[in-house]
C-alpha cells in the first residue's frame, strides 16, 4: 500500500488535533504538516509537497478556496496534492464533488469516513488524477465561493433529556425511528423523543444526509459502518454505534444509488 503524505489546515486547534489523532491510528500515513492558517500551509507545501491535503473552508485571511487558488498557481515538478475539504457546512458538498475535489467530509469527522477518503486518495494516486483534479477545482472556484456565500443552514434542534433541554446537532444523529406521532432520534447509545413525523424530520434535515430506508426508519448516510446481508435476502445497515437498521424492499434501489455515490463505493459488507 502506497504511503500517503498528508498536510492539514484548520484554524480550530481542537479540530486539527482530532484529525491528526485519527490519522495517527491508520497505516501507511505520514503527517507532514498541521497548519492553523493558510500561510503556514503554503510555506510547508513548498518545502515538503504532500500527496493529500485536508483543508477547512471557513478560515480568516486565506480561506480554503484562496489556498486552492494559490496551489493551482504553483509549479509542481511532480503531481500536485489532492484536496479533501473538511468543513462544518455540508450544504457545499454537491458543488465540491463536482468541482474536482477528491472528497468532502463534514465535521465532526468520523474514522470510518476518513478511511474511505484515504481509499479514494490511493485510487486517485494510482490513476494519476491529481493534476486534472487540481485544474478542475481551480476552474470552479467562483462557483464554490458563490455557494459558500448562500445563507447557512441551522443543523440543530432543542431536545428534552431528563430534567434539562439541550441543543442537539442533527449531524450527530445516527438514525431516526418513527413512533406514532413522534420520532426517536438515536445518538450513539442515547435517544431523544420529538413530536414530529418521520417525513417532516427527514425533509427538514436532508442537508445533514438523512435518507429513508424503511417506512418507519431513516439513517444518517455519513454514519453507516456496514451493509449486512441476511437470510432470505434481508438487508440491514449497521451504524457506527453498532445499531442495526433494517432496509425495506421499496427503499433498496434508493439505497444502492446512495452507496454508489458515497465515496465512490459502498461501505464494507458482511455476508
Amino acid at each position: 500500500m502506497a504511503l500517503l503524505k498528508i498536510s492539514m489546515c484548520d484554524d480550530e486547534p481542537l479540530a486539527l488535533d482530532r484529525l491528526s489523532g485519527m490519522l495517527a491510528k491508520l497505516p501507511d500515513v505520514e503527517i507532514v504538516c498541521g497548519a492553523l492558517n493558510g500561510r503556514e500551509l503554503l510555506d510547508s507545501v513548498r518545502e515538503t509537497p504532500p500527496t493529500l491535503i485536508f483543508l477547512d473552508i471557513e478560515m480568516p485571511q486565506l480561506d480554503g478556496f484562496d489556498i486552492v487558488d494559490a496551489l493551482a498557481r504553483l509549479d509542481w515538478p511532480t503531481a500536485p496534492p489532492l484536496i479533501v475539504f473538511v468543513t462544518a457546512h455540508p450544504e457545499h458538498a454537491a458543488e465540491a464533488f463536482d468541482s474536482g475535489a477528491l472528497d468532502f467530509i463534514s465535521k465532526p469527522v468520523r474514522l470510518s469516513r476518513l478511511e474511505r477518503a484515504l481509499d479514494r486518495a490511493r485510487t486517485a494516486v494510482d490513476r494519476a488524477e491529481a493534476q486534472r483534479r487540481l485544474a478542475e477545482l481551480s476552474s470552479q472556484l467562483d462557483n464554490l465561493k458563490r455557494t459558500r456565500g448562500a445563507a447557512e443552514v441551522d443543523h440543530s434542534i432543542w431536545v428534552r433529556g431528563g430534567a434539562e433541554t439541550a441543543r442537539l446537532d442533527m449531524r450527530d444523529v445516527e438514525w431516526i425511528a418513527a413512533e406514532g406521532e413522534y420520532v426517536r432520534l438515536h445518538v450513539g447509545k442515547a435517544s431523544y423523543l420529538q413530536r414530529a413525523s418521520l417525513t417532516d424530520t427527514v425533509g427538514g434535515f436532508a442537508c445533514c444526509g438523512f435518507v429513508r430506508v424503511h417506512r418507519s426508519a431513516a439513517i444518517n448516510s455519513a454514519l453507516i459502518a456496514a451493509v449486512e446481508h441476511g437470510s432470505w435476502g434481508s438487508l440491514a445497515l449497521r451504524m457506527e454505534s453498532g445499531a442495526r437498521v433494517p432496509v425495506g424492499k421499496k427503499y433498496r434501489a434508493a439505497l444502492q444509488t446512495l452507496l454508489g455515490r458515497e465515496a465512490g463505493h459502498a461501505p464494507g459488507s458482511d455476508a
